[in-house]
C-alpha cells in the first residue's frame, strides 16, 4: 500500500503542477490543491479503517451463524477492533471535514461504553465457606458446590441413598485460591494472548498454565479447612458411617473429583474433560485438589469450553474429595436409551472392579437392558471379554489387573443386581423429572453405592433415508437373555467387501456398538498419541484403539468416530452425542484396517463402514452449531445489537445524522457517507476552481455516473470544466479496470427461477441492513481517485457495494490490488454462496481471498506492472458479470452456463499463467 502514500509525498513535492482547470496555475487553483492532497490522504487512511471495520464486521456475522468455536478473548477481541477502527473512521471524518460533526465522538463513546457492558468479565460474589461436608450440601447450592457433589447431597439428604462421605471445596474456596498471589490474572493475561482455535498453541498454553497452578502454594485458610475435614474422615479412629458406602474400616483414602460450576449439566456435560484422581492418600490431598484445579486447563476442557461457547470465568472448579469405595464392580445405568430417550427401557453398562473402564471407555462392558414394565426384567444381554479390571493400589493408587480365567466373559453383575440398579435409575427419573445418567459402584459388603447423578442428554437422530440396509443379527430388542455374548452382530473386518443386500454398497467393516447415531464420511485419521491430534484433518473420521477422553478435542472437526473399544456409557461417547457426531465402538482391529483406506463412510445406526463416501446415507442438514445458546454465543450476539445492524440508510432523510446513529455499522455508513461528500463535493461553492477539481466522466458523448479526482497525473492533459472524456485518462489501472468492465456487454440479470425472485424480494422489504439503491445526491455515484499509476473505485452497482484499489508503477515491490465486496439482494445464504464463488474464482487467480459470509476481501501484491494491469481488468469485469448472480446461486441449472461463461470471457480478456 505504500506506493499510494509514495504518489501522495511525490505530489506535495511537486512545485510547478499544472492546475487541473484551465491551465492557468492561480492562487485558488493551488490552495485548492494544497487543501485535497491533504483530504485525498485523510480519504485514503478513513477508507482504510473502514475497510477493517466491515471486515471485523463481517468476522463477526461469521461467527454467529457459522459452526466454528469461539471464547470470550474472541469476543472482547473483536468488540475492541471494531471499535478502535470506527473511532479512527471518526477521527478522520473530524480532520477531513474541520470538525463539522464534533457529537459523532459522543454518539460513538456511548455505543462503546454499552458494548463495554456487555462483554465484561462476569465478576462471581465472594462469600460463603471455603469447604462443605457433603451432607450439608443440596441442589440449591449448586452455584458454591458444582453440580455434581450439589447432587450427591441431594440423594444423601433428600432420598438416604447410599453415597460416599466426604466434602467439597466450594466456589469460594477455588476463587481463594486463584486469587492469591494474582494467579487467576496471570492466567487470564496467558489465555488471552494465545490462540485458542490452533490446537499446537491451546497445548503450549495448557502446559504453562498448569504448571503455574501446580507451582502455586494453597492460602492458610484454604489449607487448614481442607486438612480439617480430611482428618475429621481418615483420623486413626475414624469408622465407616452406616449407609456412606466407605466399605473400607480405618483405611481411609480418597476419591478427588472435579465438581465445576456448570459440569454435569444437560445443555453441557463436560463428560470426561476434567480429571479425577482414585485412592488418593489423606496427606496428598492438598496436592491432588491443585491437580483438579489445573485440570480446568487441560487440552480437553480448554477446548470443549470453547466448542460449547462457555467462558473460563464461568466454571469456578470446585473439587469433590470422597471417601474411596473399594469396588467389586461398577458402571453407569442409563434410566432411558440414550440413543432414543422413548424407548422404554434401562440401560446398564458394568465392569469388574472399579468403573473406571467404563467411563474412560478403556474396555467394552457387559450390557444390561432393563425392560421397564412391571415388574421389570432384563430383556438384553450383551456378556463381553474382560481379560482385566481396575482395582486399587496403595502405591499407585490404581492398577490394571489380570481377571481370574474363569471370570473373563462371565457376567459382572448378575439379574438381581440389574433389576436393583434398573429400579434405582427409574426412580431417580422420577425424582429429577428427567432422563437420568448414573455412575454406581458395589462394595464389598455387596452395599449399592451412587458415586454420580445427571441429566442425560439424548443422541440427535437425523431421518434415515429409505432403502436402508437391517443390521446382521436383528435388532437389540429381538435379543432375549440367552442371547450370544459376544453381542448383537458379527464383528470384524470383511475381506474383498462385502455388498449389504444385492445393490448395497461396500463393507470394510461390520458390527460394534452405536454409541451416537446417524452418519459421516471423511478421511481415516488413526490417532494414536497426542502428536496426532495436530495433523487431524477437519471433517476427518477419527479411529482410535480405546475412547478416551483425551480425544474429545477433535469431536468438534470430526465427521465420525470409529473405537476398537469402548461402550456407549463412555465419556467419549457422551461428548459425541452432545456433539452430533456418529459414533460406532467396539470394532477389533479398526486401526489396522482403516489406516490407509483413505475417504469412509460411517454407517453407526447399520454398525458398517464403508468405503469412499455413500451420498445416500448422508444426511444433508447443516452442521449443528454447538455455540448457540452458550454465554459466549449470547454475549457476542447481544455486542453485535450494538455493532452490526444498519438504521441509516437514505442520505437525504433528515434522520440520516449523528444523534440517531445506533451502531458502529450506522457510524460507519455516516461517515463513508459524508467523507465522500466533503471529498467530491465543492469545499467552497463561491470558487470557480473548485468545480473543476471533481470531474464527471464522458464516454462517446454521454455523461456516465463516475466522478473523478485527479490526485497526480491521472489526466493526460488539462480538463477545463466539469467533465472529463475517456480519451483523457491516463491512469494506466483506472483504464485497465475500465476495460474490464466494457470488454463484455452485461446481459442483464439472470433469469432467476421463483425461489430466488421470492428471495431477493423479501430481503428487499425485510431485511432492515440492505442498503437500497436510493435515488439520492450520492447513493447512484460511483467515485474514484486516480493517478498515473494509481485508482480506487468507490463503487456501488444494484444491491452490491464495492471497492477497488490498484497500485501499476514500475517498482513491483510497490503494486497491488485489492478487491472489497459486501452486500446482495437474495438472501443470507445465496448472497454468501456468491461472495464464496467470487473468492474461488479470484484465488484461482493469485488473489489471497477471505470471504466471511455475504463479505469477501481479497488482495495481491508484488507483482509487475503488466501482471497487475491484466488483473485489474478481470476484476472489471467481474465487477459487471457477478451482478445478482446470487439469485441463481442455488440453482445449478442456470448457474452452472453462467459460470462457464465467466471462466471463458475472463480466460480471453485477462489471461493469467
Amino acid at each position: 500500500m505504500g506506493g499510494f502514500f509514495h504518489t501522495l509525498g511525490a505530489l506535495f513535492r511537486r512545485q510547478d503542477a499544472p492546475a487541473p482547470g484551465d491551465g492557468v496555475p492561480d492562487a485558488e487553483t493551488e490552495r485548492l490543491r494544497a487543501l485535497y492532497r491533504e483530504r485525498c490522504s485523510r480519504f485514503r487512511l478513513l477508507l482504510s479503517a473502514n475497510k477493517s471495520a466491515l471486515e471485523i464486521m463481517a468476522d463477526m456475522e461469521d461467527a454467529l451463524r457459522g459452526v466454528r468455536p469461539f471464547g470470550m478473548t474472541y469476543v472482547r477481541g473483536a468488540c475492541t477492533r471494531a471499535c478502535a477502527s470506527v473511532f479512527q473512521i471518526v477521527r478522520h471524518l473530524n480532520v477531513l471535514s474541520d470538525d463539522r460533526w464534533p457529537e459523532l465522538e459522543a454518539k460513538f463513546d456511548e455505543i462503546r461504553a454499552g458494548i463495554e457492558a456487555v462483554v465484561a468479565p462476569h465478576v462471581r460474589a465472594g462469600g460463603g465457606p471455603l469447604v462443605l461436608p457433603i451432607a450439608e450440601t443440596g441442589v440449591d447450592l449448586a452455584d458454591q458446590t458444582g453440580g455434581k457433589m450439589a447432587n450427591l447431597g441431594e440423594i444423601r439428604r433428600r432420598l438416604g441413598i447410599t453415597v460416599p462421605d466426604g466434602f467439597v471445596v466450594t466456589a469460594t474456596g477455588y476463587q481463594r485460591f486463584m486469587e492469591a498471589g494474582g494467579l487467576q490474572e496471570e492466567i487470564d493475561r496467558r489465555v488471552q494472548a494465545a490462540d485458542a482455535t490452533r490446537l499446537d498453541e491451546v497445548f503450549a498454553l495448557s502446559a504453562s498454565i498448569q504448571q503455574l497452578i501446580l507451582a502455586a502454594p494453597v492460602p492458610d485458610d484454604l489449607a487448614a479447612a481442607v486438612t480439617a475435614q480430611v482428618e475429621r474422615l481418615a483420623g486413626p479412629l475414624h469408622a465407616p458411617h452406616p449407609g456412606t458406602g466407605t466399605c473400607m474400616g480405618a483405611e481411609v483414602r480418597f476419591a478427588v473429583r472435579s465438581s465445576a460450576v456448570g459440569e454435569d449439566s444437560l445443555d453441557a456435560s463436560f463428560a470426561g474433560q476434567y480429571r479425577s484422581e482414585l485412592n488418593v492418600p489423606p496427606e496428598d490431598v492438598l496436592d491432588t485438589f491443585k491437580d483438579i484445579v489445573a485440570s480446568k486447563y487441560g487440552v480437553t476442557a480448554m477446548t470443549y469450553r470453547l466448542a460449547r461457547g462457555i467462558p473460563d470465568e464461568d466454571v469456578p472448579m470446585c473439587v469433590g474429595c470422597l471417601v474411596m469405595v473399594d469396588a467389586v464392580a461398577g458402571g453407569v445405568a442409563y434410566s432411558r436409551n440414550p440413543l432414543d430417550l422413548r424407548d422404554n427401557t434401562v440401560v446398564i453398562n458394568a465392569v469388574p472392579g472399579l468403573p473406571k473402564a467404563v467411563v474412560d471407555g478403556s474396555f467394552s462392558p457387559d450390557v444390561f437392558v432393563v425392560s421397564r414394565e412391571v415388574p421389570m426384567q432384563v430383556a438384553v444381554r450383551q456378556i463381553a471379554s474382560k481379560p482385566q479390571r481396575f482395582v486399587r493400589d496403595p502405591i499407585e493408587g490404581v492398577r490394571l489387573e489380570d481377571m481370574p480365567a474363569h471370570l473373563v466373559d462371565a457376567p459382572c453383575i448378575d439379574d438381581a443386581r440389574a433389576l436393583e440398579i434398573a429400579a434405582l435409575a427409574a426412580g431417580f427419573e422420577v425424582f429429577y423429572g428427567e432422563p437420568q445418567d448414573i455412575e454406581w459402584a458395589v462394595c464389598p459388603e455387596g452395599v449399592l453405592t451412587i458415586l454420580q447423578s445427571r441429566p442425560l442428554r439424548e443422541a440427535r437422530h437425523d431421518e434415515l433415508p429409505e432403502g436402508e440396509c437391517v443390521p446382521t443379527g436383528g435388532a437389540e430388542g429381538e435379543q432375549g437373555p440367552d442371547a450370544h455374548p459376544g453381542g448383537t452382530t458379527e464383528t470384524g473386518p470383511l475381506p474383498g467387501g462385502y455388498n449389504c443386500g444385492e445393490s448395497g454398497p461396500p463393507v470394510l467393516l461390520l458390527g460394534g456398538t452405536p454409541v451416537s447415531p446417524g452418519a459421516g464420511a471423511g478421511l481415516a485419521h488413526v490417532v494414536r498419541k497426542d502428536m496426532d491430534l495436530l495433523s487431524f484433518p477437519d471433517g476427518g473420521v477419527l479411529v482410535i484403539e480405546r475412547a478416551l477422553p483425551r480425544w474429545a478435542p477433535l469431536l468438534s472437526r470430526a465427521a465420525a468416530v470409529v473405537a476398537e473399544a469402548g461402550g456407549a456409557a463412555g465419556h467419549l461417547a457422551s461428548v459425541a452425542r452432545e456433539y452430533g457426531v456418529p459414533a460406532l465402538f467396539g470394532l477389533p482391529r479398526a486401526t489396522e484396517l482403516l489406516e490407509h483406506a483413505g475417504i469412509v463412510t460411517v454407517d453407526a445406526d447399520n454398525r458398517r463402514v464403508h468405503p469412499g463416501r455413500i451420498e445416500d446415507l448422508l444426511g444433508h442438514a447443516p452442521r449443528r452449531n454447538l455455540m448457540e445458546g452458550s454465554p459466549v454465543h449470547g454475549a457476542l450476539a447481544a455486542a453485535a445489537q450494538l455493532i452490526l445492524p444498519l438504521h441509516l440508510l437514505d442520505p437525504e432523510s433528515p434522520r440520516f445524522a449523528p444523534a440517531h446513529c445506533r451502531t458502529l455499522h450506522d457510524i460507519t455508513r455516516f461517515c463513508h457517507e459524508k467523507s465522500v461528500e466533503v471529498l467530491f463535493g465543492a469545499p467552497d461553492a463561491t470558487s470557480p476552481a473548485a468545480q473543476r477539481l471533481g470531474k464527471q466522466l464522458r464516454v462517446n458523448g454521454t455523461k456516465l455516473q463516475y466522478w473523478l479526482l485527479d490526485i497526480d497525473g491521472g489526466f493526460r492533459k488539462p480538463v477545463p470544466g466539469p467533465v472529463v472524456d475517456l480519451a483523457d485518462i491516463a491512469s494506466a489501472p483506472m483504464l485497465a479496470l475500465w476495460e474490464g468492465m466494457t470488454a463484455v456487454p452485461w446481459a442483464g440479470p439472470p433469469a432467476t427461477d421463483a425461489r430466488g425472485f421470492l428471495s431477493v424480494m423479501l430481503e428487499s422489504t425485510v431485511n432492515p441492513d440492505l442498503e437500497p439503491t436510493a435515488a439520492t445526491t450520492l447513493a447512484n455515484r460511483n467515485f474514484l481517485m486516480i493517478s498515473r499509476d494509481y485508482c480506487n473505485l468507490q463503487a456501488r452497482f444494484g444491491y452490491h457495494f464495492c471497492t477497488v484499489e490498484a497500485m501499476a508503477a514500475d517498482n513491483p515491490h510497490e503494486n497491488y490490488v485489492t478487491f472489497q465486496f459486501k452486500g446482495g439482494a437474495a438472501s443470507a445464504d445465496r448472497r454468501a454462496l456468491r461472495a464464496r464463488f467470487v473468492g474461488e474464482v479470484l484465488e484461482a487467480r493469485g488473489f489471497r481471498a477471505d470471504v466471511k459470509d455475504d463479505a469477501l476481501f481479497a488482495s495481491l501484491e508484488g507483482l509487475p506492472k503488466d501482471r497487475i494491469l491484466t488483473l485489474v481488468r478481470g476484476v472489471g469485469y467481474l465487477l459487471i458479470h457477478t451482478r445478482q448472480i446470487d439469485m441463481v446461486a442455488h440453482n445449478e441449472r442456470v448457474f452452472g452456463p453462467i459460470r462457464d461463461r465467466i471462466a471463458a470471457d475472463l480466460a480471453r480478456i485477462a489471461p493469467v499463467a
